[in-house]
């Protein structure tokens, strides 16, 4: 097996940033890659202009390129945020008004993932009330989704990077996949593993793996140490990505690593330029 039996997508939200959003998608084609996923583009505007929405959706279709994951407006990303979802107020009214408006979005281009980040602590909040809040908002996330034949991924960020958000773990994103599924009886919410977010909590990532694969959406692959490429750091991604094929996934493995001080198309070296364009 290898690097070859996998999906692989390019997030555009972390790499080819050196590019205006628009030119993004034709870059990521350029590079060998037939399917991209974004985070949510606008982090100041939860509901667009129409006219942005629809720039957007012409960049990606006329790249000619799949959008395969889409984060629900998540606040200032990459920034100090980590979700809107369960801090009171403005916040979870924007993320409230953005729901229709991503699914929809995701619906045109054929999305089939949305993704919504838990969001940090909040200083004089009960920890329980963000808890309600956020089971509230991520059962209103899942029938969204739900409505436009899409799953809800539940990820679980690292405690270093996130000091502030409770959702570090692994068995604590599965926990949260529990409830919302329990909530809403879709069975739709799934869990979105992130093998350098897992492996910065110090998570035993083939037990994980074992454990998870068959509640897990999506999955996302960066290097550790240093957020990079496959091959910069020292966890052995090809052997992880082999387990969970082995395992039964089939799903998008998401590239979404830094490609630090070299343009992003120069990034993909680890990667035979025929094992790029999904099969």
């Amino acid at each position: 097996m290898g690097y070859s039996d996998q999906r692989f997508n390019v997030n555009l939200s972390i790499l080819f940033t050196e590019l205006p959003l628009l030119e993004r998608p034709a870059a990521a084609a350029k590079a060998g890659f037939t399917a991209v996923e974004l985070w949510w583009p606008w982090v100041d505007a939860p509901t667009p202009e129409q006219s942005e929405l629809d720039a957007l959706k012409k960049a990606i279709e006329d790249a000619g390129v799949q959008l395969v994951g889409l984060n629900f407006y998540a606040g200032q990303l990459p920034g100090p945020d980590r979700g809107a979802l369960s801090i009171p107020g403005e916040e979870s009214e924007k993320f409230r008004a953005n729901l229709s408006v991503a699914a929809d979005f995701a619906q045109s281009l054929g999305c089939k993932a949305l993704n919504a980040l838990y969001g940090n602590r909040v200083d004089g909040v009960d920890e329980a009330a963000q808890d309600a809040l956020a089971l509230e908002n991520l059962a209103l996330a899942a029938r969204e989704a739900d409505r436009v034949g899409a799953i809800l991924l539940i990820e679980a960020l690292n405690k270093p990077e996130s000091p502030l958000c409770p959702i570090v773990s692994a068995p604590k994103a599965i926990e949260i996949v529990d409830k919302v599924n329990a909530a809403t009886g879709l069975g739709n919410a799934k869990f979105l593993m992130d093998l350098y977010h897992l492996s910065m909590n110090g998570e035993d990532l083939p037990s994980a793996i074992e454990q998870y694969v068959a509640r897990t959406g999506h999955v996302q692959i960066a290097d550790n140490p240093g957020r990079g490429a496959p091959g910069t750091g020292s966890l052995p991604l090809e052997g992880l990505l082999d387990q969970l094929k082995k395992a039964g996934y089939e799903g998008w493995v998401g590239l979404e690593y830094k490609a630090g001080d070299r343009p992003s198309a120069e990034a993909f070296d680890w990667l035979p330029a025929e094992a790029r364009a999904a099969r």
